[in-house]
This record gives structure tokens, C-alpha cells and sequence, in this order.
């Protein structure tokens, strides 16, 4: 080894000492059970429900209370403290409020929540276990959690809560064991894309999830249009603004993230005041709670914003002819004095005809007053500090794809073509395909945000539209997005939008046994899990495929799909023992009873311990770099004090 490292690392351990008592340490580590890891897909706003998906770690704390005190307490009880656990605050001031808050119940409720508590942690170390506890109850916790002999164990634990009770930080300490027992649940927690789009709040979502200890994000299409739209891409600035419209979703745009649409407001009002813009009526499946808009006006606004949008993206398309999109410009393609267009060398006539911006000569330019307004919205999600603070968070923590613990994530697909071979796609006069197109991908989109302006800057800017929607990204994964013809044509045929070859040929084992290859990972053991396309399981689908090599998890957390999958989301939970799928209920707030059904869909052979992960790995690295430095010490080659 390197004789310049072993020096910087007899600086961290100085003496034989430090270095075996270290050696011990992560060796000891190696031999826990490994931690319990979760994913989600397709998340799209839903804040309430994904807030109390984790906060119950999809029903996994209510089956620790279930096993742990199923015999001495009651079914009501053991629901009474689930919920407790979820939402302490809450439960706390109705408790007061109906009197029932009691230094009896109290007692009682603490030391359940011990046992609980003992139950989740015990595949942690101590010290991992204390740097989740809140500082100020760190010693408290520490020593109610590490009693070992069970004779004096009870006595112990009465005398600790009697002082609890009388000090008067019995209900600050109840909330601090609900939050650790949240907290120790969920050791790793993976995102498979789209926070973001339909749904209320993704900014409560992204501030969620910043407080994780260990989070990692796929981008899905839908986080690529923010992002997008946050490296200054008009036409995915439209997108997100045309979408929020849509589903009338004010309140992200200005109370989440200070997003002034006051300007799109004024120039909508004007522009169609006398159009009812009846095709463009919102979608409510959430009120808006800060920013209540009447629905005629944000009729407008979602029209106004539709007619740029179409402008941006012809224009690109026009930039940009190696994406071979010519057919999806359809703006160009529209006859507006007879309001009709041609599509397949078939004319369809318009639902809607009036289009007072649209200069006919050159359908594709803005007119004075939407290029004023687009460098207005442009600066508005330029200088939004939120916005940009959860943006460089997707970055710092997002990537196209990962693997993890024999595992490979992504979003969309991996392109295929009709044959089932990778599918190549052109980006700047290069042929990528697989792995390499997927990393050529993630460099794209950090150029585009993080790259000062320059020819390479625009191009990934420009390209970040590309991910949302073009047929060969592997984040949207479909021939087109059929956004014209869902707006202004009665065709159901023209609506329909095709998949990519991958959704077909990845229910085959032996093509998610090459794709896991490719990705270094052991194709006889590993999973491929997905998002992006909802699983209609009361149609019969199963979110398992080839052979449960495929995992799609995406099962209708967002209200939007949820009368088409029949239920209301998965989570895919991987512990020490098995792979399980938690299917999820509608979220109805205030309702105490949202436990999902859990599936076991892979029992492992043998209980996985740290050793048997990535971070076992890493450790066992670091284990020999520290034998190398005791070999070092031993034969004088570095001394102990760090000199050599």
C-alpha cells in the first residue's frame, strides 16, 4: 500500500492500539444484521400520504407493536400507540384536550414505547442507535435502552420513569421515543423518481426527505422537467407551470416555492378574456390551501401557458434535428385558419380554434407580451431560493440509476429495441446505448444545472426537454408524449402513447439477467426495481416480473392513478430476511387505520448481515487498509504518533 496514505491514516489511528480497537470495531459492525431498506416510486406531490408512509415505515412499526406486545395488550391499544408513534404532537393535544392525559397512562405508554423502541434498534450498535436520539435526552434513552439484566430491569425502568414524571418532561420524552422508533425503522431509504407534479406539496416531500439520514434518488421524468426548469429551460419552465395549472395546484408554486405568477395571471385575464377555456378547466383533486384561484381564471392562465409551451418545444425540436422529432411539432403542422391539423396524412379538426397569440406565418414565435412573460417566470425560478435549495439536493443525492446491495435501480427502462437489443441514441454525433447511455445522461443533467454558459451548457439545457419526453429517454420511455392531442383532439387512437420495447421484453428473466450484467451485478440474485409505469393490479397485473427478477413499485400513491391500479401505492421493504411489498389503502387524513397489507415475495436463505452488503464491503476495506497500517507499524516502516 501506498506509504503517503498508511501516513494520513496513522494520523486517524496513531498508536497498534487504535488501529486494532478500530479493527474490532468494524469487524463487530460486519456481523449485524443488515439494516431494513425502502423504496418508493412515483410519489408525484402526495405529501400526506408518503409523510405517513414513512412516519409508520409502511406498516412495519405497527408490526413491531404487534409482535412485541401482542400477547399483554389489546388490538385497540396497539393501534391507539401505532398512531401515537406516528403523529406524537397531535395525539399529545387531543389526549390533554379530552383529559386523558394522565401521569397513569403516561407511565404505562413509556414503558411500552421502550419496548418498542428496544425492538426496533436491536439490530443497531449503541452507538448508532445515540446519534439518532435527541441530544437533550441522549443519556436518558442511552441508559433506558441498554439494561441487560432482566432481574433489576423492571425496578430500573420504574425508578427512571417515576423521575421522568416528576421533573415534568414526561410528554417531551414521549415525543422524542415516537420520533426515535421513526427513525430507526428506516435505516436506508431509496426514491425510484417523481417527487414532483399532480399531487399538492412536493415541496414538503423534498423537506422530508432532507432530513433523512440515508437517502438516495433515481430521477424520474417528472423531477427532470423541475430540474429542467431550474437550469433555465423555458419549455420545461411551462411544463411545470402548464402541469401545476392543470391540477390546480397554486399553493407549491407560490407558497412552496414564492414562484410569482401574478404576470401569467394579468396576461391570461387579457389575452382570453372572452374565451371560457372550457377544454382547460382544471383537474382539482387537492384545494388549494394558501392560494385559492377562481377555476375560470386558472382556465386561462392553464391555456396560456399550454399555447407557449407548444411554441417552446417546436422551437427546440426545430434546433435540435439529430432527436428526430419533426412529427411531434405539431404546431407547425396546424392549419389555424381552417382550425384543423394534419397528423399521418390524416386532417382532424380542432376542439378548440381560437388562438389570438399564434402569428400564422411562423406558428413557433412568441409574440411581445409571452416573451416578456417567460423572462419574468424565467427570473421567478431563478431566484427562488427553496426551489434551487431542493434542486441541488436532487443532485447531491440523485442520479440516473444506482446499485446497491446486489440491486439495480432505475426509473423508466433501459431503450430496447423491437428485437430486444439496446436500443442506440445520438447525443451531440455519439452513439450511447445500456450503462453508458444512462452515465452520459447523469453528466448531461449536472452540466445543465451546475455548468457556466457556453455552447455545452445550452446543449444540456436544451436536452434536459429531451429526458421528459423524447421516445428514446430512458425516463419517459414511450414514442411520444401525446400532449397536443390530449388537449385539442377527440381521438383516442391519436392519445395513445407506446412503451418502449423494455416493457415488454423485461418480463423475461434472462433480459433482466443481461441488464443486471451489464451493471456488474449478479444476474441469478439481483432485482431490477422500477417506477414510471402504474401496475393495475385490480386488472390482474402483479408489480413482480420475470421470475422476481422485476420489481415495478409504481402503485398509485398519486390520486390521479388510483382508480386505475385499484389501490393507493407500494413500498418494497428489503430487511434481514426478506423482500416484502406493502400495499397501500388511501391515505384519508385523520383516519388512525392506514396499515397496507404486507407481501412476502423473496425469503432469503439465511439471515443477511452488514457483511453481505455494499457497506459491508466498504468496511472490509477499510479493515485491511488498517492491517496494512499494523504490518506498517510493526516493522518500523511508520512509527506510532504518526511519524515515519
Amino acid at each position: 500500500m501506498d506509504k503517503k496514505y498508511l501516513s494520513l491514516l496513522a494520523k486517524e489511528f496513531p498508536t497498534i492500539d487504535s488501529a486494532v480497537s478500530e479493527i474490532v470495531n468494524l469487524s463487530a459492525i460486519r456481523s449485524l444484521p443488515k439494516g431494513t431498506e425502502y423504496f418508493f416510486s412515483d410519489i408525484h406531490g402526495e405529501y400526506e400520504a408518503f409523510l405517513h408512509m414513512l412516519k409508520s415505515a409502511s406498516g412495519m412499526i405497527k408490526n413491531k407493536i404487534d409482535i412485541t406486545l401482542g400477547k399483554t395488550v389489546s388490538g385497540a391499544e396497539r393501534e391507539s400507540l401505532a398512531y401515537l408513534i406516528y403523529y406524537p404532537d397531535k395525539q399529545l393535544k387531543k389526549l390533554h384536550k379530552q383529559g386523558e392525559l394522565t401521569d397513569e397512562w403516561r407511565r404505562l405508554t413509556i414503558y411500552r414505547l421502550i419496548l418498542v423502541c428496544e425492538a426496533v434498534s436491536a439490530k443497531y450498535t449503541r452507538s448508532r442507535v445515540r446519534k439518532r436520539i435527541p441530544k437533550d435526552m441522549v443519556y436518558i434513552l442511552d441508559e433506558l435502552l441498554n439494561v441487560t439484566d432482566d432481574v433489576v430491569k423492571e425496578y430500573y425502568y420504574d425508578e427512571i420513569i417515576t423521575t421522568i414524571l416528576d421533573t415534568g418532561i414526561a410528554d417531551r420524552f414521549i415525543k422524542s421515543l415516537c420520533e426515535l422508533i421513526q427513525s430507526l425503522a428506516i435505516d436506508k431509504l431509496h426514491i425510484i423518481g417523481d417527487i414532483y407534479d399532480r399531487g399538492p406539496r412536493a415541496d414538503i416531500i423534498m423537506d422530508e426527505l432532507m432530513k433523512m439520514h440515508d437517502v438516495d434518488i433515481e430521477w424520474g421524468n417528472h423531477d427532470i422537467s423541475w430540474m429542467g426548469a431550474a437550469s433555465g429551460n423555458w419549455a420545461l419552465i411551462a411544463n411545470v407551470i402548464r402541469i401545476s395549472m392543470r391540477y390546480n395546484n397554486f399553493d407549491v408554486l407560490e407558497d412552496g416555492y414564492g414562484l410569482n405568477l401574478r404576470a401569467l395571471a394579468v396576461f391570461a385575464g387579457e389575452t382570453y378574456k372572452d374565451d371560457d377555456c372550457a377544454l382547460f378547466m382544471p383537474q382539482t383533486l387537492d384545494d388549494n390551501i394558501y392560494d385559492p384561484v377562481d377555476t375560470k381564471l386558472v382556465a386561462k392562465m392553464h391555456k396560456a401557458i399550454t399555447v407557449i409551451q407548444l411554441k417552446l418545444e417546436g422551437q427546440l425540436i426545430e434546433r435540435h434535428p439529430e432527436w428526430n422529432m419533426d412529427e411531434r411539432d405539431i404546431f407547425r403542422r396546424v392549419d389555424f385558419d381552417n382550425g384543423t391539423v394534419t397528423l399521418g396524412g390524416r386532417k382532424f379538426t380542432l376542439l378548440d380554434v381560437n388562438f389570438p397569440t399564434v402569428l400564422h406565418d411562423y406558428p413557433l414565435s412568441l409574440t411581445d407580451e409571452e416573451n416578456e412573460l417567460m423572462t419574468v417566470l424565467a427570473n421567478s425560478f431563478m431566484h427562488s431560493e427553496r426551489l434551487n435549495c431542493h434542486i441541488r439536493f436532487l443532485y447531491s443525492k440523485g442520479s440516473m440509476y444506482k446499485t446497491i446491495n446486489g440491486n439495480l435501480l432505475f426509473h423508466g427502462c433501459i431503450p430496447l429495441d423491437k428485437n430486444g437489443d439496446l436500443q442506440s441514441v445520438n447525443i451531440a454525433g455519439r452513439q450511447y446505448s445500456g450503462k453508458a447511455l444512462l452515465d452520459k445522461l447523469d453528466e448531461i443533467a449536472n452540466k445543465a444545472y451546475f455548468m457556466s454558459a457556453g455552447a455545452e451548457k445550452d446543449y444540456s439545457v436544451d436536452y434536459m426537454w429531451y429526458l421528459w419526453s423524447g421516445a428514446c429517454s430512458p425516463l419517459y420511455g414511450k414514442d411520444k408524449m401525446a400532449f397536443f392531442e390530449r388537449y385539442f383532439l377527440d381521438d383516442k387512437g391519436l392519445q395513445k402513447e407506446n412503451y418502449n420495447a423494455y416493457y415488454h421484453f423485461s418480463e423475461h428473466a434472462d433480459i433482466c439477467g443481461r441488464i443486471l450484467e451489464m451493471f456488474g451485478l449478479d444476474p441469478g440474485r439481483g432485482h431490477i426495481i422500477n417506477g414510471h409505469v402504474p401496475v393495475k393490479i385490480k386488472n390482474g397485473e402483479s408489480p413482480v416480473k420475470a421470475d422476481g427478477r422485476l420489481f415495478v413499485i409504481d402503485g398509485g400513491i398519486s390520486k390521479a392513478y388510483q382508480k386505475a391500479t385499484g389501490i393507493a401505492g407500494y413500498t418494497l421493504i428489503y430487511d434481514s430476511h426478506s423482500l416484502n411489498l406493502a400495499e397501500h389503502k388511501p391515505f384519508i387524513a385523520g383516519e388512525s387505520e392506514h396499515t397496507p397489507e404486507i407481501h412476502l415475495v423473496e425469503k432469503l436463505d439465511r439471515r443477511a448481515n452488514i457483511s453481505d452488503t455494499d457497506k459491508g464491503a466498504e468496511l472490509l476495506e477499510q479493515i485491511n487498509d488498517l492491517r496494512e497500517l499494523l504490518t506498517a507499524y510493526r516493522s518500523g516502516e511508520i512509527k506510532e504518533g504518526g511519524r515515519n
